[in-house]
């Protein structure tokens, strides 16, 4: 029997199972599907279609740095404990070594990593282990210089939360100290250009909001909002921001001092936006109770 793309497509669908498997299941059983769903299970691999509906919230971010580009991927599971998996940490520590060839979270998860996708060396990781695991995000970044930071890192370039800051001009010893500023101080933007316009707006409005309440007169609040809203702006963009090695000056200055101005930088956090939905213990054990 012809092993069709749709044929393919269908079982990756009810099993979870990664394109090549579901290829192979296939022609090993001649394209019937309940047989090849049974060829998976036999083999680990459907066990992942279970897991998928299962919050990932924890996990690692790597960060990896070749000449002049750097990369920052965060790879999700559902337990604190896996991220300390020596199994997950090598499949990690290899995802971010393809980043550094692909450009977005989609590249990445459609990229080759030892003749699987990233996506399917993935979904075999999470029959392996038994936890559902993800590629949520990444981001790369190019500079001149091009320095990474992990902060509590758990092994070599994975941890947390994970930085990279680009330079022109500078040291590599300047860039360590401005990211372990960024990861301390979670900056939203590189400088007021960069801040999201929606965001600035919102603020002006909570801003222009809560001065009302004082009753003083509109030209009188118009002046507040101005002080109120550089001040905002100062404690949101990092060129602007107390440098917290010398909070006599500001970040841009300190870097100003040194030689160097900083081009840009990337900070990801591990489950950063991600809601997770906590259940009582008795909810748990109806859950597991019915199946």
């Amino acid at each position: 029997m012809a092993i069709t793309a749709a044929l393919v497509k269908e079982l990756r669908g009810a099993t979870g199972a990664g394109m090549m498997d579901s290829k192979k299941a296939l022609t090993e059983t001649n394209g019937d599907m309940d047989a090849a769903v049974d060829w998976l299970r036999t083999k680990g691999l459907a066990k992942a279609a279970k897991k998928s509906s299962r919050t990932a919230a924890e996990g690692l971010i790597v960060v990896c740095v070749e000449g002049n580009k750097g990369v920052a991927v965060e790879v999700n599971s559902e337990t604190d404990f896996v991220g300390k998996n020596a199994d997950f940490q090598e499949m990690v520590s290899d995802i971010s070594k393809v980043a550094l060839g692909v450009s977005d979270v989609d590249a990445l998860n459609a990229a080759d990593m030892g003749g699987k996708t990233v996506a399917e060396v993935v979904t075999a990781k999470v029959a392996t282990i038994g936890e559902n695991m993800s590629v949520r995000r990444m981001s790369a970044l190019e500079g001149d210089i091009v320095v990474s930071y992990v902060h509590n890192a758990v092994t070599a370039g994975m941890g947390k939360i994970g930085v990279l800051v680009a330079l022109t001009g500078g040291t590599e010893a300047l860039g360590k100290q401005i990211a372990m500023h960024i990861a301390a101080v979670n900056p939203a933007a590189l400088s007021e250009a960069d801040l999201d316009a929606a965001v600035v707006e919102k603020e002006k409005k909570i801003q222009m909001d809560i001065a009302r309440e004082s009753g003083k007169p509109e030209a009188v609040i118009e002046k507040m909002i101005i002080g109120r809203m550089k001040k905002f702006i100062g404690e949101s963009t990092l060129l602007n921001q107390s440098f917290v090695v010398n909070p006599d000056l500001t970040v841009e200055a300190a870097a100003k001092e040194a030689g160097a101005t900083i081009t840009g930088f990337v900070r990801l956090e591990v489950g950063e936006g991600i809601e997770v939905v906590k259940e009582d213990f008795a909810a748990e054990v109806a859950k597991v109770a019915q199946g």
